[in-house]
């Protein structure tokens, strides 16, 4: 059965996010995938709402980094003053010294050299591999989830590429058919224009028995807030 994030998790998720919490530290706290920390935080807050937290998490994050260059550069200065600052009576005795750390280390690095065998395996330069989906056969619907159809009760068949939180798929798999469950009402009223309606399926078996017939036209993927659903 595939974990699914708690209401609990989600409202942590989205108060942590704004408070300046990165992405892939959320990701990391909550063991689940980027790409699902994002799904959650654009369906709770929206896409504008979002896009103005990430930009505020960037700025802070250019602000810290500009700060610690910045004191990098202050001790750097520092030590820079002490070192003229000290009394450099001996110069030769130190110029001795340093000649022979440097001959030293000449001989130490060529000491350490070693040869690397050449690699005899190719490299897998395609994209990303689809690893993302899981089978229907694996998935724990919630009793009741809801469709957006048009009036005519037709589904609405859409590909990958139309969803943008799987576009890191390859191009391949964004071209698979798919459609769209939602396990919460309002979600679904959101997505629904004026020529569509929600639809309520209080049967989730029915995708399951429905397995065949949707493969026979040509839709291989369930979309959903929580996962990508292979048939």
């Amino acid at each position: 059965m595939t974990k699914r994030l708690t209401e609990k998790q989600k409202e942590e998720i989205v108060k942590s996010f704004q408070s300046g919490i990165a992405i892939d530290v959320l990701s990391e706290k909550y063991a689940c995938t980027v790409s699902t920390i994002i799904r959650n935080l654009k369906k709770s807050l929206g896409d504008v709402e979002y896009k103005k937290f990430l930009d505020i998490g960037k700025s802070l994050e250019e602000k810290s980094r500009k700060n610690q260059n910045k004191n990098q550069n202050k001790n750097n200065g520092l030590l820079e003053l002490n070192i003229d600052n000290k009394d450099l009576k001996n110069d030769s005795i130190n110029s001795k010294v340093l000649n022979e750390n440097s001959t030293a280390a000449n001989i130490a690095e060529i000491n350490s050299f070693f040869e690397i065998a050449p690699i005899d395996f190719e490299i897998d330069n395609s994209s990303r591999k689809e690893l993302s989906s899981v089978p229907i056969s694996e998935i724990d619907f919630p009793k009741v989830v809801y469709m957006v159809v048009d009036k005519k009760i037709e589904l609405e068949i859409k590909l990958l590429k139309d969803f943008p939180e799987w576009q890191f798929l390859p191009q391949d798999d964004l071209s698979r058919k798919a459609i769209e469950i939602f396990f919460d009402l309002n979600l679904a009223k959101r997505s629904c224009t004026k020529e569509q309606k929600v639809l309520k399926v209080p049967n989730v078996d029915v995708f399951r028995i429905a397995r065949p017939n949707l493969i026979a036209k040509g839709i291989s993927r369930i979309v959903c807030a929580e996962n990508l659903i292979a048939l």
